[in-house]
C-alpha cells in the first residue's frame, strides 16, 4: 500500500462520511480490527476522510506493512504552518478477539438497545476515536480561518492490545520530524473522568530445562517442574513483599506493585522426570519503581537454582525471557494539563489505575499525558461490550470545549 491513497481510490469511495459520533462509531465497529488481523481498511478509510478535509496524514507501518499507524495534524497559525506543539488525541484501532464469547448480537455490527451502543470496541476504544473524528471538521474550519492558536493532532495506532507495539513508531517518527506535542490525551474508557497515572507492565517467560529419567530413577534426572515450582514460590514471596513497601501509593486502585504467575506447563507423563517446564508472570509496577526492583532478585534466584541443577547435570539450566514491556504513565509533568482537563469534566478528581496504556510511552517521550474517554473499563474485552450513548455525548462536549481552548 502506498503511503498516500491515490485519487482513483478516493474517487471510488462514494459513500458519505458520518457527521456525528454515533454514526462514526457504527462505521468503525464494522471494521474487524482484532489484533491478529490487519487494520489497514480502517486506516485507509480515515485517511481518505482526512484528505477530503484538506489534511495530509503520515503513516508508519509494522515490518510486514500489514498494519499502520496514522498521524494527522490540523495546523495552527494564520499561515497554517505551525505543526509542532499543541495537543494529541490518541487512540488505538485494534480490538481484542470475540472467540468463545456469547454475544447477544453481531460484535462487528453496532447495535443500539435502549441507551447503549453494543459492539466490539464500543468503549475500548473506538468510541473516543469516533468523537475525535466527528470534531475534526470543526478544527479544520478554525484552522482555515487562522483561529487555531495551537495545532491539534490525531494519532491512531495498531497493536495496543498486544503490547502497545504501534505507538513507539509514531513517537519515533515525530521525533525524526521535529514535532514535539505539548500534551496528549489518551481516550481509553474512564467514564470521562481524569486518569493521571497508571502502572507499567512487564511480562516474562521462564523456561526451566531439566533432564529426563524414569521416575523410578529420579537421581539420574533433574526435575524441571520441581525447580520451576521453587522459582514460582520465590516470585510469590516477592509479590507478598511488594504489598508491604513503605513507598506504596494509596491513590492507585491497587496501591502496590504486583507480581502474578499467569500460565504454567510441563511434563509428559507421571512416570517420567520432566525435562522442561515453562511459566509466565507479569509485573505491574508503580511509576516510581522499575523492572530491576523485581528482576534483579529473580535473576539472583535463577542463578542459585541453575547452579544446583548444573551440579547434577551440566546441560540443564533456566532461561528468563522478557516478552512485553510497557512503561508506566507518570503525573510528574502534567499539572498544567490536569488543570485544563479539570475545568472540562464533571468530576475533577485525579485517578490512578493498575492497567497500562500507551500513555506511558507518551510520558516517556516527554509529553505530559492524561487518560480520559467515554465508557467504562469494566465493559472492555467482554461479550456485549457497550458504551452508553450519554458517554459519547459527554465526550463530544468535552472535545468541543477542548477545541475552544485551542483558539
Amino acid at each position: 500500500m502506498s503511503d498516500m491513497i491515490d485519487n482513483t481510490m478516493e474517487n471510488d469511495i462514494t459513500n458519505s462520511y458520518p457527521s456525528n459520533s454515533v454514526d462514526w462509531l457504527t462505521r468503525l465497529i464494522a471494521f474487524d480490527t482484532v489484533s491478529r488481523y490487519s487494520n489497514l481498511t480502517l486506516i485507509e478509510d480515515v485517511q481518505v476522510y482526512c484528505a477530503r478535509l484538506g489534511l495530509s496524514v503520515d503513516l508508519t507501518f509494522n515490518e510486514a506493512r500489514s498494519k499502520a499507524n496514522l498521524f494527522v495534524t490540523v495546523p495552527a497559525g494564520k499561515q497554517a504552518d505551525i505543526v509542532t506543539g499543541g495537543l494529541v488525541l490518541s487512540g488505538h484501532t485494534d480490538v481484542v478477539p470475540v472467540d468463545g464469547q456469547a454475544w447477544t448480537s453481531d460484535p462487528f455490527t453496532a447495535t443500539i438497545r435502549g441507551s447503549r451502543l453494543y459492539g466490539r470496541g464500543a468503549c475500548d476504544m473506538k468510541g473516543f476515536i469516533a468523537c475525535a473524528l466527528t470534531m475534526l471538521p470543526d478544527a479544520v474550519a478554525l484552522s482555515n480561518k487562522g483561529q487555531l492558536r495551537r495545532p491539534l493532532h490525531l494519532a491512531l495506532s495498531f497493536d495496543e492490545e498486544v503490547g502497545c507495539l504501534g505507538a513507539p513508531l509514531i513517537l519515533a517518527d515525530l521525533a525524526a520530524r521535529n514535532i514535539t506535542p505539548d500534551y496528549c490525551i489518551v481516550g481509553e474508557p474512564t467514564n470521562m473522568t481524569m486518569v493521571v497515572a497508571h502502572k507499567g507492565i512487564a511480562v516474562y517467560r521462564c523456561r526451566v530445562h531439566g533432564k529426563s529419567a524414569h521416575s523410578s530413577l529420579t537421581p539420574q534426572g533433574v526435575n524441571a517442574i520441581s525447580y520451576a515450582s521453587r522459582l514460582v514460590g520465590f516470585v510469590d514471596t516477592l509479590a507478598e513483599q511488594l504489598t508491604h513497601r513503605d513507598d506504596n501509593d494509596p491513590l492507585f486502585d491497587v496501591p502496590y506493585s504486583t507480581l502474578s504467575v499467569g500460565t504454567i506447563q510441563g511434563g509428559t507423563a507421571t512416570n517420567i522426570v520432566p525435562n522442561l517446564c515453562e511459566f509466565t508472570f507479569d509485573y505491574r509496577n508503580l511509576p516510581h519503581m522499575t523492572q530491576d526492583d523485581i528482576l534483579l532478585p529473580i535473576q539472583a534466584k535463577v542463578a542459585e537454582l541453575t547452579a544446583q541443577m548444573q551440579a547434577r547435570a551440566p546441560e540443564t539450566g533456566i532461561e528468563l525471557q522478557q516478552q512485553e514491556s510497557v512503561p508506566a504513565m507518570t503525573d510528574d509533568d502534567s499539572a498544567e494539563l490536569q488543570h485544563l482537563i479539570a475545568a472540562l469534566v464533571t468530576d475533577d478528581k485525579r485517578h490512578k489505575v493498575a492497567y497500562a496504556t500507551e500513555g506511558g510511552q507518551f510520558t516517556d517521550a516527554g509529553i505530559p499525558t492524561i487518560i480520559c474517554g467515554p465508557g467504562s473499563i469494566e465493559q472492555a474485552h467482554k461479550a456485549d461490550e457497550y458504551v452508553e450513548l450519554s458517554e459519547l455525548e459527554r465526550c463530544d462536549n468535552f472535545l468541543a470545549q477542548l477545541l475552544e481552548r485551542c483558539r
